[in-house]
């Protein structure tokens, strides 16, 4: 296993960890005209049960 021979400087480590930032889902506008709600992408509407574009939409979960 590798062993760092040195010890990291204060500044690169916090630099480091400046990149451990959390991000905020992006959500989609549901299809269903008649539900039109936000959704996680690549999942079914929690609110109507549907999943996918607006041609081939289909029911996927009873609600």
């Amino acid at each position: 296993m590798a062993v760092p021979k040195r010890r990291q400087s204060r500044s690169n480590t916090r630099s480091r960890r400046a990149n451990w930032k959390a991000t905020a889902p992006s959500l989609v506008t549901c299809a269903n005209p008649a539900c039109r709600s936000k959704h996680l992408q690549h999942r079914a509407c929690p609110s109507c049960g549907q999943y996918g574009p607006r041609a081939d939409r289909r029911q996927v979960l009873d609600v």
